[in-house]
């Protein structure tokens, strides 16, 4: 392919340009905000989970102690209502007596172990509902710290899309009257390699930083000055200038 050897130069510019937007685009897919909003999400996600699941260990447990409480109550109720009936003689048979005692024992005993249990459900409730505030509490602060990352992330992608807008329009009178074959095989190349064209430098494709050997800078040296040359190592179209040391 032949190309006028200031159309190769130019095609320096707009390979720098490219650059520039590639290590911009680069940077705004690897800002540090990301990695950690990403995490925090996922750990939400899960907290959601756990919050979802502790919350149903709550309610169940609140449901059981107020079943407790209701058995608690209606034996002590019975309780009282036997004593009661001793007390202002309205049970006066000795045998009927005797039952009554025997059943008011067996109600204390009863009531002594609903309240055991009563309290053991107590206790484990309390704890549910430390464990469901403590993950309540990590849930806020996710959020809050969320809130920040995506401030910062929105505020350093917004500036970098502006820069990527500048290297944009700039892109555009860069490429203007350049030859159609040489932009095609740039831009296939720059689909390739992120970049197209580099310059030699010191007898070094500035694209892949590899050294050129003595043939193929011999080769080099004596082709026409409008051959467009490739870089052996990585096929980048090699531009030469006065800095190529030919």
């Amino acid at each position: 392919m032949k190309a006028d050897p200031t159309h190769q130069v130019t095609l320096l510019e707009v390979a720098e340009l490219d650059s520039r937007a590639l290590q911009l685009r680069h940077q705004r897919s690897h800002l540090p905000e990301l990695g950690e909003i990403a995490t925090l999400t996922a750990e939400r996600t899960a907290l959601t989970d756990q919050v979802r699941d502790a919350r149903i260990v709550v309610d169940d447990l609140t449901v059981e102690q107020a079943k407790a409480d209701r058995e608690v109550e209606q034996v002590k109720t019975r309780r009282e209502r036997d004593r009661n009936r001793m007390d202002t003689g309205q049970i006066t048979n000795p045998k009927d007596l005797e039952r009554m005692q025997h059943e008011l024992v067996s109600l204390e005993r009863r009531i002594t172990t609903l309240e055991d249990a009563e309290l053991e459900v107590m206790e484990a409730l309390e704890e549910a509902q430390q464990v469901l505030d403590g993950l309540g509490i990590r849930a806020e602060d996710i959020d809050a710290r969320l809130a920040e990352l995506v401030t910062l992330r929105d505020e350093k992608q917004g500036g970098i899309d502006v820069s990527l807008a500048e290297v944009s329009a700039a892109r555009g009178p860069a490429t203007d009257g350049m030859p159609a074959d040489l932009m095609a095989l740039y831009e296939r190349l720059r689909e390739q390699k992120g970049v197209g064209a580099a310059l030699l430098r010191s007898r070094q494709c500035s694209g892949c930083n590899m050294s050129i050997d003595a043939s193929e800078l011999s080769r080099i040296r004596s082709a026409p000055a409008d051959e467009v040359i490739r870089c052996e190592e990585c096929q980048r179209i090699l531009v030469r200038t006065d800095e190529s040391g030919l």
